[in-house]
């Protein structure tokens, strides 16, 4: 690294005005101020009116409902109605984009899936290719990305690179020899239509969970038949998996890629997988809307193969009946792709917190630790962990206490600390000192248990993850060898820097070029149409969520053009302009600039498209033209 990327600098000065006279030099003070350090070269202003949320990225809420969305509150806002009118500012967000009007028969759509026509002469549905080819409009240059990597384009002729897979002058599809057909293209844990059924009309039977419910309600079992009493407890320790017999767990300095409301969907988790990270979980899966077997719930625990092991499904609820039938459910239906099913006591989002869920069950620790011990009943052989906060005030954390009373019932394998409380957000930076002292009560419980382990039945070790502001290899290797602390959860840092775990690897910092970076971006775009679809309504729907990606990809500022290293996560930086042309659209903060961008492997953006960023509350739609 060049001495240069390492000076530090006291200020920069800035011409103001272009008259010599009159000429105003701004000192702006980058140590203390928050404004990151950028080489006067490369400023452009010193005033940046970006309004970045970093409520935006909390590791909370579902694709689906969006649920820190629609109680989003304004920080500025000091009074409390004026905050009030803020809540449910994004509920217009759009999330489902437009379909084709044309419906093709699956008999046409792609002869070679074995897909017939069920209706026959009844059928409404287009069955003359000629005919759809003539109203599907242009399709686009390359080759599939489904076709690239699958041999066969699962959605047939409704592919928008329909030509790099179909014989024009045959009418008929192409296929790579030797393809093998796989109806779920690389992705694993889908549930059956037969077990969605049985939930939605309330027919699945919740063997393990209704006895482990039964158990933890003490007043019940004392009035209870000596017998039956006798029967429920047999029948406890036949389901119930000892701790040395669940999966086991290894969290010691891996490279954790924490639970992602919107972005963390499974494109990028798989993005991260190829840049790094050793473990990744499935954004937070509502426990009560598994149990009626909803389909959007249960897509979020759909994995890439190449997760496995080290994928977590992390879920949330209030009540231990819903916890106990989400996990026996996990356990039955996609345990075989599943390394742990960890509990949200973090998610600081109002419309969570007034349903008892999230950080406010660590208002009501009993009540957490009654959820873990019938998770843990619940979960066969899967390892239960738990992520918390300090606390929920601020002044008064308490995740110490909590996470020695959790120790003592040996229900937990790992636990993460987020270093703020609920109350504080991000408005200052984590306190690792707070997780340290969490990190010490982890490690004498396992000192402890060493020395017991021949007479008691505990997950052993139990392990300590940190998470809050870590954005730089330093970061990590500084809380890593700290021998309180087993590894880091990464959230932000791995939004704004995607190969933020090469970093940590290589041990220094990696200053992308902007060909390599937009090559990430390119990978993602692969990913997402592989895995939604390379339709139109494919293509859309992953349009969307790369400008989601994008929304944060750009607040990165590349390290070659700092003044002074480390960079910190919470630091704005003046307007910039990058060292090329791409590098500069890059960093843009305008979402036209994010359409632009995907419109280099996704084709343009038709009128249908619309978009709205988590960051702000208006609607963008398609610029036209």
């Amino acid at each position: 690294m060049s001495e240069e990327l390492k000076r530090p600098v006291d200020d920069v000065s800035v011409v103001e005005n272009s008259d010599v006279k009159k000429q105003k030099v701004a000192h702006v003070d980058t140590r203390t101020n928050g404004v990151a350090a950028i080489k006067p070269e490369y400023i452009v202003s010193l005033i940046n009116e970006d309004q970045i949320d970093d409520d935006a990225a909390e590791s909370c809420g579902t694709v689906e409902n969006e649920l820190n969305n629609t109680e989003k509150e304004n920080k500025n806002n000091r009074d409390k109605r004026e905050r009030n009118k803020q809540k449910g500012q994004n509920k217009a967000r759009k999330l489902v984009q437009k379909k084709e009007e044309m419906k093709v028969c699956p008999s046409i759509l792609d002869p070679e899936s074995g897909k017939g026509c069920l209706k026959g002469s009844e059928c409404n549905w287009c069955h003359d290719i000629d005919v759809y080819l003539a109203q599907k409009g242009e399709c686009l240059d390359g080759m599939c990305p489904a076709f690239e990597a699958l041999g066969y384009c699962p959605q047939g002729i409704k592919c928008k690179w329909l030509y790099s897979h179909f014989d024009k002058d045959a009418k008929k599809l192409t296929y790579k020899e030797g393809y093998i057909r796989d109806a779920n293209r690389g992705e694993v844990n889908h549930i059956s239509q037969d077990a969605k059924k049985d939930l939605y009309r309330k027919k699945y039977d919740f063997v393990t969970s209704e006895v482990s419910i039964k158990l933890t309600d003490v007043d019940k079992m004392n009035r209870m038949d000596p017998e039956k009493r006798k029967e429920l407890e047999a029948t406890y320790h036949e389901f119930k998996v000892k701790a040395g017999e669940k999966k086991k767990l290894d969290y010691r300095k891996k490279k954790v890629l924490s639970p992602l409301t919107t972005v963390g969907n499974l494109p990028y988790r798989r993005l991260m997988k190829t840049l790094g990270a050793d473990n990744t979980f499935s954004e937070m899966a509502l426990a009560n809307s598994l149990i009626k077997g909803q389909n959007s719930e249960w897509a979020l625990l759909k994995a890439h193969e190449s997760e496995y092991p080290g994928f977590g499904v992390q879920i949330a609820a209030s009540r231990t009946w819903q916890t106990a039938k989400a996990s026996e459910l996990i356990y039955k239906l996609v345990n075989k792709n599943v390394s742990e099913i960890n509990l949200n006591c973090g998610c600081p989002i109002d419309l969570l917190f007034q349903k008892g869920e999230g950080s406010a069950l660590m208002g009501n620790p009993n009540r957490m630790r009654a959820i873990l011990k019938t998770m843990n009943d619940c979960s066969g052989d899967i390892p239960v962990t738990v992520k918390m906060r300090m606390g929920v005030l601020d002044k008064k954390p308490n995740a110490t206490d909590i996470v020695e009373k959790l120790l003592q019932a040996g229900d937990i394998s790992a636990v993460t600390i987020h270093g703020r409380s609920r109350q504080q957000r991000y408005t200052r930076e984590a306190n690792w000192d707070y997780i340290e002292s969490v990190g010490k009560i982890v490690h004498d419980y396992n000192v402890k248990y060493e020395e017991e382990k021949d007479v008691s039945d505990k997950p052993n070790p139990v392990y300590l993850i940190g998470n809050g502001d870590v954005f730089t290899h330093e970061d990590w290797y500084k809380h890593t060898n700290n021998e309180y602390i087993d590894s880091v959860m990464v959230a932000r840092g791995a939004l704004i820097k995607p190969w933020i775990f090469e970093e940590f690897e290589a041990g220094q910092y990696l200053d992308k070029s902007s060909t390599e970076r937009l090559k990430i971006i390119e990978d993602y775009a692969k990913y997402a149409v592989q895995h939604w679809g390379t339709d139109e309504f494919g293509i859309n729907t992953a349009r969307r969520f790369l400008c989601e990606f994008l929304s944060f990809t750009y607040r990165y500022i590349p390290v070659g053009i700092l003044e002074r290293l480390p960079p910190k996560i919470n630091e704005r930086p003046p307007k910039w302009k990058g060292r090329d042309e791409l590098e500069t659209l890059l960093g843009s903060s305008d979402y036209k600039d994010w359409i632009k961008i995907s419109e280099m492997f996704l084709g343009k953006a038709d009128d249908s498209f619309s978009f709205i960023p988590k960051h702000k509350s208006n609607s963008y739609e398609t610029p036209k033209n």
